[in-house]
């Protein structure tokens, strides 16, 4: 194989490995209007730049789900039917992400020695974590799900 097919087989791995999370960090942008979540990524590692940890973390966080659906395709193989995994992959996710990601940002944060949020961790935040937790999951969720249906169809795939 020569160099410039490696190098297009690299450049397709990479692209299609950062491209959802860059969409999901665009649709997942509206939640930067709550002063809490600015201060979230102000404070947050690894860099101390705001915008810059919220692209690294929101593009880092889309990996699961495009990591899994690469994951599925590997070990099913040719002639399996992919839909079934494709589900239960992106529901255990979607689970993962929706209970793990207020967990995170309440307890696991603050324990590392990352205080964050000015008022202090009542409900509300509690809720707006896990409404961007359940926004950023159906950003992948539905587009899998849907795709998961379609290839557990008799003429899926």
């Amino acid at each position: 194989m020569n160099l410039g097919r490696r190098v297009v087989g690299w450049l397709i791995v990479i692209v299609g490995l950062l491209v959802p999370g860059i969409v999901a960090t665009i649709c997942w942008a509206p939640f930067l209007a709550s002063k809490r979540l600015r201060s979230l990524f102000s404070r947050a590692p690894p860099f101390d730049s705001m915008g810059l940890t919220y692209v690294v973390v929101a593009i880092t966080a889309s990996l699961p789900y495009v990591l899994s659906l690469v994951g599925v395709a590997v070990t099913a193989g040719e002639s399996a039917i992919w839909g079934p995994p494709i589900l239960g992959v992106t529901l255990l996710l979607t689970i993962f992400y929706i209970v793990g990601v207020p967990l995170l940002g309440v307890f696991g944060l603050p324990r590392a020695g990352i205080d964050w949020d000015p008022t202090g961790y009542g409900i509300s935040t509690w809720a707006l974590l896990t409404a961007g937790a359940v926004w950023y999951a159906m950003i992948f969720a539905v587009p899998f799900t849907i795709l998961g249906l379609v290839l557990s169809s008799p003429g899926g795939w």
